[in-house]
């Protein structure tokens, strides 16, 4: 039998004495004490149908609206062998709006959503920090530069996609690595350092982006450089599914089978070891994995900040931190989370839209002040 720090964290009261610093700050009384205590598969199922329900009502919603039930109409004439005549009696336009316009663009959303989420969860773990994620610790702004150094040096379209996704994942893990060596102080990553180097590194990537930007000559790419940057799912098409989805599997997949090892993590550097844990193999597999995936997700989205922020602190805040419950259930909330959230970039100016990563910064800003502040009540009931 596994023993009960691999299976689970240990949960603590809210503001009491030895917290984690992966504790929930706020206490959900009532319907998460049933949640917490449901079985994973039912919740993935619920999750599941709830994606599936919110991928037909953003296809749906638009300056064209579409019935739900046309929807699936249209995708069970382009997926299911003989059904070439389901969509018989739906305009064309619409069909086509559908097809090649908004399902790419939603189900693109959803891949990101889910993406950043799990990438989110497994930093957290990586450097026992809650407030960890891509876009604080500086990788979206390693990604970011290499990707920006592709498309304005020409090299997208020699090398297509492939080029783009490489040059991302190079800067991520690049920046990624130069975080984690920076925060290391006596074999230890200290957190607050962490994130104080995490901003640095992000703000000099930054800087090397905007000076890349600021001195290239060919317009047209510093057009699409500052509008990608800014983060969007926009004009997706069907070939940028592939790598991405791809990457999301393969990448989830890796972090499922090391959630008991993210456990160990979590409850500390001696504790895991005592576990038998291979604490440099696992962080650095997982730095590896989480590189990977935010370099495929840059490449087709641009940077797009906070969703590894807020998604796993909602899944934990409601169904616990066992790390084999919330990777799963990030995944799927963060891609629901994510398509909402680009419902809103179409609809809250339209007939213009706002790049996606405004939205998520917008929300994710107030959302990271509020952990900050339950994070020193806990801290400050803990001290008492």
């Amino acid at each position: 039998m596994a023993s009960p720090a691999l299976a689970a964290p240990r949960q603590a009261t809210p503001g009491a004495t030895g917290a984690g610093p992966m504790t929930p700050f706020l206490g959900v009384a009532g319907l998460a004490d049933r949640l917490q205590r449901a079985p994973t598969g039912l919740i993935v199922v619920a999750l599941g149908i709830g994606l599936v329900l919110s991928v037909t009502f953003a296809v749906t919603i638009g300056p064209v609206p579409v019935p739900g039930a046309a929807v699936w109409r249209v995708i069970g004439s382009h997926t299911l062998p003989g059904a070439d005549g389901l969509a018989d009696g739906i305009p064309k336009a619409q069909a086509n709006i559908v097809w090649l316009i908004r399902l790419p663009r939603v189900l693109l959303g959803a891949v990101v959503g889910a993406s950043l989420a799990v990438v989110g969860v497994a930093m957290q773990a990586t450097v026992r920090n809650p407030i960890a994620e891509p876009y604080l610790l500086g990788v979206t702004s390693g990604a970011s530069l290499g990707a920006v150094l592709v498309i304005l040096l020409g090299w997208f379209a020699v090398a297509g996609p492939y080029a783009l996704a490489g040059a991302a994942f190079t800067g991520g893990l690049a920046s990624y690595a130069l975080v984690f060596v920076l925060s290391r102080r006596n074999g230890q990553v200290n957190p607050l350092r962490l994130v104080l180097v995490g901003v640095a590194v992000s703000h000099l990537f930054g800087a090397g982006t905007s000076l890349v930007t600021f001195v290239a000559k060919n317009q047209d790419g510093i057009q699409n450089a500052l509008f990608w940057m800014a983060g969007s799912v926009a004009g997706a098409k069907w070939g940028q599914l592939q790598v991405p989805f791809a990457v999301l599997v393969a990448g989830t997949t890796i972090l499922l089978l090391q959630a008991r090892p993210m456990n160990a993590l979590v409850s500390g550097e001696e504790t895991a070891t005592t576990l038998g844990i291979d604490t440099g193999r696992t962080r650095v597999l997982l730095m590896t994995t989480s590189a990977l995936i935010v370099g495929a997700i840059v490449a087709v989205a641009g940077a797009i900040g906070f969703v590894g922020l807020i998604v796993p602190h909602a899944v934990r805040l409601v169904f616990g931190s066992d790390h084999r419950r919330v990777l799963p259930l990030s995944c799927l909330f963060g891609a629901i989370f994510l398509t909402w959230v680009d419902v809103g970039a179409r609809m809250v100016l339209a007939p213009q839209e706002l790049p996606i990563g405004v939205l998520t910064s917008a929300l994710g800003g107030p959302f990271f002040l509020w952990l900050l502040r339950q994070r020193s009540r806990a801290v400050d009931g803990g001290n008492r």
